[in-house]
């Protein structure tokens, strides 16, 4: 686990790396400021991010445009402080002594904005209670 003088380390993960994760991760860089590392990662990565995820993250000011789904590794399990599985089933690796939480979230392949933006907002909240659980103050 990290020590006061260290940035937490937090690995978003569900299967395509593509929305979900993509926007925990998202919304953690903008509002951690740097006061946490942050990766994501898929099992089964796409090829690209969602559109329509990336159109809802731009009505709120964050720009994912040039993010591309990454594989997920046991190394980025390993070196994270908090892993959250979004849909990923039991694809995630296991190590004693990290934290996993597991946000089921409606999966937004294949809807259009307008079905995202919830998913958006809800993981929004969740970054936002896990950055006070972190002890780190969000940026606005």
């Amino acid at each position: 686990m990290s020590t006061p003088t260290e940035r937490p380390t937090v690995l978003f993960v569900c299967v395509h790396n593509a929305g979900r994760s993509q926007m925990g991760a998202a919304f953690l860089t903008h509002l951690g400021a740097g006061r946490v590392e942050v990766r994501s990662a898929g099992s089964a990565p796409a090829q690209t991010v969602n559109p329509a995820v990336v159109e809802a993250m731009r009505e709120v000011g964050v720009d994912i445009s040039a993010e591309v789904p990454k594989v997920l590794t046991v190394e980025a399990v390993r070196s994270s402080d908090v892993v959250i599985t979004m849909g990923c089933g039991d694809a995630c690796p296991y190590f004693p002594g990290k934290r996993y939480l597991d946000w089921k979230l409606e999966d937004p392949a294949g809807q259009g904005v307008d079905a995202v933006r919830p998913i958006r907002d809800e993981i929004e909240n969740r970054v936002r209670d896990l950055l006070a659980d972190l002890g780190v103050e969000a940026a606005e």
